[in-house]
């Protein structure tokens, strides 16, 4: 029996989509889960699977066309089969289009192809001076910079007797005493006049704004952030890599994606969705992972990932990624996350706030493992320590939940073995 495929919808608020390029053609043999058509999105290029096998009878939209969502875009249909398109093009017009009639569904519960950034209360400045610390790390007194300044002293090469190695006064009234024919700083110029360059958004960019702006004003947001040691998860992550072959090695954000997960099992009022005057506590745990793209951020999904070992997770991840740092990310990566983990350490992050991702409820925020002076036992010795912080919805959960929420979480990666074995 013939059938409609309709440009389906890859995003929670993905509103049309461009037919980037026909797989297969008119006529051919197409399975069930074979990819049938390429559609970019306001996010990335998605390979989009048949979800029943026949014959692509016809094409009804060319390559390079901006559709809207359930727009009838080809027929599939049987082997010698007599097909009225007409006919049944305007029978799929009149008709409201479905799930079961996108050739490919979204997991439930839909979620966009997230944008996940840290939240902020004012644009990020420029680098600047705070307490005397110059570019570089050298550290100096107004004093001492107004008077390396006018003799055109480089205060890179002075050595700093004040407090914390600080460069003082003395310091330079010492330098001039010592070397009073230091080369003296550069002639200043007049710079020619440089145009500023005035660019239009791009489509990420676009989403990026829509999406950030409707979260931060829709969303109440709340924010909870703990400390933890995390010397025993790189301990156990550097034994279990040692066993590993190179291809297979486990990232610490694995970890973390599997204690999150397994986490959400015990909490599961933070695995939920606002739905009108309801919350939906979801059934499936769906990890979404943000990464880090050439013009912005894309959330790939570890689906059920409280139920798959850590390889899997790790395996699963990698693949993901590299299909959308290459923009050939398929519906299924993207689709359906209950819970998103943001991790900048890699960025040697101290720790920072993310916005949460509608319709989830929460999002977890990782910073980087530093090592820092920590008490033990009476003791000041040297530990490997991490921050997390969760930003949660106020109308979902309330700040007593996300705690226990956290302790329970910082209990997990402490005692991270029971990783390996859940």
């Amino acid at each position: 029996m013939a059938d409609v495929i309709r440009m389906p919808k890859l995003g929670f608020d993905m509103a049309e989509g461009t037919l980037v390029r026909w797989v297969i053609g008119e006529g051919e043999t197409i399975a069930k889960g074979e990819v049938i058509a390429e559609i970019e999105t306001d996010k990335a290029t998605v390979e989009v699977e048949a979800q029943t096998s026949g014959i692509l009878h016809k094409h009804l939209v060319q390559e390079g066309t901006l559709v809207p969502i359930g727009t009838p875009i080809a027929i599939l249909g049987e082997a010698g089969e007599t097909i009225d398109v007409d006919a049944l093009v305007s029978s799929a017009l009149e008709a409201e289009p479905s799930p079961a009639d996108d050739a490919a569904p979204a997991s439930a519960p839909a979620a966009a192809p997230t944008v996940v950034e840290p939240a902020a209360l004012a644009p990020e400045p420029a680098p600047v001076e705070i307490e005397g610390r110059l570019p570089g790390g050298v550290k100096a007194s107004p004093v001492a910079r107004c008077m390396a300044t006018e003799h055109g002293l480089d205060l890179a090469r002075i050595r700093g007797t004040g407090p914390g190695g600080r460069i003082v006064k003395r310091d330079i009234e010492a330098a001039l005493q010592t070397a009073p024919t230091l080369p003296m700083a550069a002639a200043m110029v007049t710079p020619s006049k440089r145009e500023s360059i005035r660019e239009p958004l791009s489509k990420l960019r676009a989403i990026i704004g829509k999406r950030m702006t409707a979260a931060k004003q829709q969303v109440p947001h709340f924010y909870v952030t703990v400390e933890m040691d995390a010397a025993p998860l790189l301990d156990l992550r550097r034994q279990f890599n040692a066993l590993l072959p190179e291809e297979e090695k486990l990232s610490v954000n694995d970890f973390i994606v599997k204690a999150a997960a397994l986490n959400l099992q015990r909490f599961p009022a933070l695995n939920a969705s606002l739905d009108g005057d309801h919350i939906l506590r979801h059934g499936q745990v769906n990890i979404g992972v943000a990464v880090a793209m050439d013009d912005g951020l894309m959330t790939i999904v570890i689906h059920d990932a409280d139920l798959k070992p850590l390889r899997q997770i790790g395996s699963e991840s990698r693949t993901m990624i590299e299909r959308a740092r290459s923009g050939r990310v398929r519906s299924e990566d993207i689709e359906g996350s209950t819970f998103t983990v943001s991790n900048m350490g890699m960025f040697d992050v101290d720790h920072f706030i993310a916005i949460v991702n509608p319709p989830e409820a929460a999002i977890l925020a990782v910073g980087s493992v530093r090592q820092v002076p920590v008490v033990e036992e009476g003791k000041i010795t040297i530990g490997q320590r991490m921050k997390v912080t969760l930003s949660a919805d106020h109308r979902v959960t309330d700040g007593a939940e996300v705690a226990r929420w956290l302790q329970s979480f910082v209990q997990i990666l402490e005692q991270p073995l029971q990783l390996a074995l859940l």
